[in-house]
C-alpha cells in the first residue's frame, strides 16, 4: 500500500478517536489550542446563517437530520452534532478540504442553503485550520466573551451618506477584538437606513431614527443614529411648550430639522381629544358651546371634562378587558365576564392607581363574586401563559422565544422563563359550587418551577432582579407585584406610558408597543425617559398621564402635513390620522343617524364601547368586519386597524346601514320634521359628523342636494315631501363614508 495514503488513514484514525473523547480529555493533546470551536468556529455558523431557525436551528430536527443550537447558544451540543454525530461524517481530519460540511459550504456537493463559503475566505480558511487542530473545543481556561460593544455608538448621519460600524467583542482576560467580520447586523428600519453584512449602514432619504442591532456570540450591542432633514427650523415654527412632552419633541425636531404643523383649530381638537378620551364623537351642543367660547383654557376644561365622564371608563375598560383576555367561551361565563369588566370600569372611573390595580389582578383570591380580579385566573389558567402575558402587558418583554431557548435579541435565557413562572407555582384552584367557577387560592408551600431543559428547580426571580428568600406561607405573586411598582424597576411605568403613547399618537415611541428591549430603542428616548419618571412621581396615576399628554401642543397639531413633514413617522410633527376602532365607528354611526344598537342581556342604549366580552362580535355583523378583537391575545395587533372591500361593502350598503339611515325615529326624520331652515340642518348635520360647521361651498352644495327632485323605480316623480326624506338619508349616509368622518385627525 502506499505509504503517504496509508499515513493519511492513520492520521484520519487518530483524529477521529480524539473526537470520540470526552471533552475533558482532549485538553492532555492541546492545553492551548490555536483555534477555539467556541470563539473561533461558532461565529462562522451564526454569520453565515447556518445555525438560524430555517436551517439548521429549526425545532424538530434541524436540515436534514444535522441539528445545531439557535445562533449558537449551545456550543457544547453544537460540538457533538458536528464533531461526533453520524460516526464523524461532517468532517474529514486526514484532508480537512474534503470535510462534508465544507463541501457543501463551497457549493461542490448538494445543499439546500446554497453557496455559503468561497474557497480561500477567511471562514473558510479558519474551518480547515479548526479541523488540521483536531477539532479542539477548547481549552477550560481560555478567555470567555464578556461583552460587546459598536463603534461609533451614536451619530447623526446626512441622507445618502454612509458610515462603517466597528463590532469589537470583550473578553474575560481584559483582550478586545475587532470582531466586525463576524459580527451580525440588522436596522430597524430598512426604509430609514440598510446595513451591509460588513457593518456599513447606508442612510436613505426619509429622516428620522435608526438603529443598528450587532450581534455576535449571544451579545448584543446597538448603534442608534439621527438622519436629519436639514428643513430650516426657526423658532417661530414651533409652538409655545405646554409642558416637557413639549419641550422634548421640538428638541427632536430642531436636531433632526423637522419643522411641525401648526396647532390644530378647535372644532378639529375637540373631535380628536373626545375620541381619543371618551371613545364618542361630541355632541352638537357640546360642540356649539366649545366653538363660542373665548376661555383661553377651555381646551383644558375639556380634556378634565372627559376624565371624569364614564365614558372614559368605558372606553379604556374596553381597551384593558380584551388585552386582559375577558373572553366568553361558553354561557357560564357570563357572570364572571360582566363582574370583571365592571371591576376594570370601576377602577378607571374612581382612578386607582395603575400599581394597584395590577396588584389586584396578580393576586387575586376567592371567587369571582366576591373578588372579581379572579376572572383574570379563569382565562389564563396554565402558568406559563400567566407569566408571559404578565410580562408582554405589564412589563413589554416577549418572553415566549426563552421557553426553548435563549432569547435571539435579547438577554433573556431560560433560566428566567422559568424564574419568572415560579411566581405563578404556588396558585391554587378548586370547584366551587357555581358550574364553571373555580375557587383561587394560594397554596403553602416553596415556589419553583423546573427549567425543563437543564432539570434545575428554580426560584422566582424577577427578570434578572432577586426578590429575596420567599417564605412558603407567603403569596409569592405579592413579590412580583411588590417588584413591579419599586420607582427602580426598568419595565413597569416604561411599558404603560409607551403603551397610552400609542393610544393617542397612533405609534409608541417603541414600536412594537409591547417589545422593549435594548435592540428595539425608542425614537425619543429623553421623552420615553421623562414619561416614565412624570408616571412614577404621579403615583402611577392613569389620569394624570392622559392628561399630560392631551395638554401637549404635539398632541394637539394638526394632521395636515407642511412641505417637509409628508413622509414623516416617527418624529410626531404632526398628528397621525387613524381610523376609527370598531366600536367607536358604530356608536358615531349612531350618533349620527340617531339610531342605537341593540345587545343582548344588556340595557337597551348600551354603547358598543361598553360591551363586556367577545361574545357580541357574532351578534353584530359590523364589529366582526370592522375587527373588534376576539379577546384572545395580550397584543393589541389581534384589533384590526386595516380596511378591507368587506367594510367598504358594509358602509355603502347594508341593510343594517340602511335600517338606521330609514329609522323612524332617527335623525333624518327628524331633521326632516323640525322647522329649521335647510341650511341649519346642514350645519347641524356637519356638527354631529365632523364637529365643525360647513364650509361655504359644502353649504351650498349640501342645502341644493336636499332639494333635488326624485323619481321611484317605475320612472315616476317622487313627492317633495318622500323626495326630501330620501335626500335627508342620503346626505347623512354620504358624510358617514368620507375620510373625515372614518378617521380620527
Amino acid at each position: 500500500m502506499d505509504r503517504k495514503w496509508l499515513a493519511r488513514i492513520q492520521h484520519r484514525w487518530l483524529f477521529a478517536t480524539i473526537a470520540l473523547l470526552p471533552l475533558s480529555g482532549q485538553t492532555a493533546f492541546a492545553e492551548q489550542p490555536q483555534i477555539s470551536f467556541v470563539n473561533d468556529v461558532m461565529p462562522i455558523f451564526t454569520k453565515f446563517g447556518c445555525n438560524t431557525g430555517v436551517c439548521h436551528a429549526k425545532a424538530g430536527g434541524g436540515q436534514n437530520g444535522f441539528q445545531l443550537s439557535l445562533l449558537g447558544f449551545e456550543p457544547s451540543e453544537d460540538y457533538d452534532s458536528l464533531v461526533r454525530e453520524a460516526r464523524g461524517r461532517r468532517l474529514f481530519p486526514a484532508d480537512p478540504a474534503q470535510s462534508l460540511i465544507l463541501q457543501k459550504a463551497i457549493g461542490r456537493v448538494p445543499h439546500g442553503g446554497g453557496v455559503r463559503l468561497k474557497v480561500g475566505s477567511p471562514g473558510y480558511d479558519r474551518l480547515i485550520g479548526w479541523i488540521e487542530d483536531g477539532m479542539p473545543f477548547g481549552n477550560p481556561n481560555e478567555a470567555v466573551l464578556e461583552s460587546v460593544s459598536v463603534e461609533p455608538k451614536r451619530g447623526v448621519i446626512e441622507r445618502g451618506q454612509s458610515v462603517q460600524l466597528k463590532a469589537l467583542a470583550k473578553y474575560s482576560d481584559g483582550t478586545t477584538r475587532d470582531v466586525t467580520d463576524w459580527a451580525l447586523f440588522e436596522s430597524n428600519s430598512d426604509a430609514l437606513a440598510e446595513v451591509s453584512g460588513e457593518g456599513r449602514v447606508q442612510v436613505h432619504d426619509l429622516p428620522g431614527k435608526v438603529a443598528v442591532m450587532v450581534r455576535y456570540q449571544g451579545q448584543v450591542a446597538v448603534f442608534t443614529a439621527a438622519i436629519p432633514l436639514g428643513a430650516p427650523v426657526p423658532e417661530e415654527s414651533f409652538p409655545p411648550a405646554k409642558n416637557f412632552v413639549d419641550e422634548l419633541v421640538f428638541a427632536n425636531l430642531k436636531q433632526i430639522g423637522i419643522p411641525p404643523s401648526p396647532v390644530c383649530d378647535d372644532a378639529t381638537f375637540l373631535r380628536r381629544v373626545s375620541l381619543d378620551i371618551a371613545g364618542r364623537l361630541p355632541t352638537a351642543e357640546e360642540t356649539d358651546s366649545f366653538l363660542a367660547s373665548e376661555d383661553e383654557h377651555k381646551r383644558e376644561q375639556v380634556i378634565e371634562r372627559l376624565l371624569k365622564s364614564p365614558g372614559y371608563a368605558d372606553y379604556f375598560a374596553n381597551k384593558w378587558t380584551a388585552l386582559l383576555k375577558n373572553r366568553r367561551d361558553d354561557a357560564s361565563d357570563i357572570t364572571s365576564n360582566f363582574a370583571f369588566h365592571a371591576w376594570i370600569r370601576d377602577s378607571l372611573l374612581a382612578n386607582v392607581s395603575y400599581d394597584q390595580i395590577v396588584r389586584e389582578l396578580l393576586a387575586a383570591t376567592g371567587t369571582v363574586i366576591a373578588n372579581p380580579p379572579v376572572a383574570w385566573y379563569k382565562r389564563v389558567k396554565d402558568p406559563k401563559q400567566q407569566l408571559e402575558d404578565v410580562s408582554q402587558l405589564f412589563l413589554g418583554v416577549r418572553l415566549q422565544c426563552a421557553q426553548c431557548h435563549h432569547h435571539p435579541f435579547e438577554r433573556w435565557s431560560q433560566d428566567d422563563y422559568y424564574s419568572l413562572q415560579a411566581f405563578f407555582s404556588q396558585v391554587g384552584r378548586k370547584p366551587t359550587a357555581i358550574r364553571g367557577e373555580d375557587l383561587i387560592f394560594h397554596q403553602r408551600g416553596t415556589a419553583t418551577a423546573k427549567n425543563v431543559k437543564s432539570g434545575v428547580m428554580l426560584p422566582p426571580m424577577a427578570l434578572g432582579d432577586d426578590v429575596g428568600t420567599i417564605p412558603p406561607d407567603e403569596d409569592p405573586r405579592l413579590r412580583l407585584a411588590d417588584w413591579m411598582s419599586e420607582p427602580e424597576n426598568p419595565f413597569f411605568a416604561k411599558a404603560l406610558v409607551n403603551r397610552y403613547w400609542k393610544h393617542f399618537f397612533t405609534r409608541g415611541l417603541i414600536e412594537p408597543e409591547d417589545d422593549i428591549r435594548d435592540t428595539n430603542p425608542p425614537t425619543n428616548p429623553e421623552l420615553l425617559a421623562a414619561l416614565e419618571r412624570h408616571f412614577i412621581e404621579s403615583g402611577f396615576d392613569l389620569k394624570e398621564l392622559v392628561r399630560v399628554i392631551t395638554q401637549s401642543k404635539a398632541y394637539q397639531l394638526t394632521a395636515s402635513p407642511n412641505e417637509y413633514n409628508l413622509v414623516d413617522r416617527q418624529n410626531y410633527s404632526r398628528f397621525y390620522p387613524r381610523r376609527l376602532e370598531a366600536e367607536v365607528l358604530l356608536d358615531s354611526i349612531n350618533d349620527l343617524t340617531g339610531a342605537t344598537t341593540s345587545f343582548a342581556n344588556l340595557p337597551p342604549g348600551t354603547r358598543a364601547v361598553a360591551l363586556p366580552d367577545n361574545s357580541y362580535n357574532k351578534a353584530s355583523k359590523f364589529l366582526e368586519v370592522f375587527g373588534r378583537p376576539e379577546n384572545l391575545s395580550v397584543c393589541e395587533c389581534e384589533r384590526v386597524q386595516s380596511s378591507s372591500l368587506a367594510q367598504s361593502l358594509h358602509l355603502l350598503n347594508s341593510s343594517e346601514i340602511k335600517s338606521k339611515l330609514t329609522i323612524a325615529q332617527g335623525r333624518a326624520a327628524e331633521l326632516v320634521k323640525s322647522e329649521i331652515t335647510d341650511e341649519e340642518r346642514v350645519r347641524r348635520l356637519y356638527l354631529l359628523a365632523f364637529s365643525r360647521q360647513p364650509n361655504t361651498d359644502e353649504l351650498e352644495t349640501a342645502t341644493a342636494y336636499l332639494r333635488e327632485p326624485l323619481i321611484d323605480a317605475k320612472g315616476q316623480p317622487l313627492s317633495e315631501a318622500a323626495a326630501f326624506r330620501q335626500n335627508m338619508q342620503d346626505l347623512i349616509w354620504a358624510l358617514m363614508n368620507t375620510k373625515e368622518f372614518l378617521f380620527n385627525h
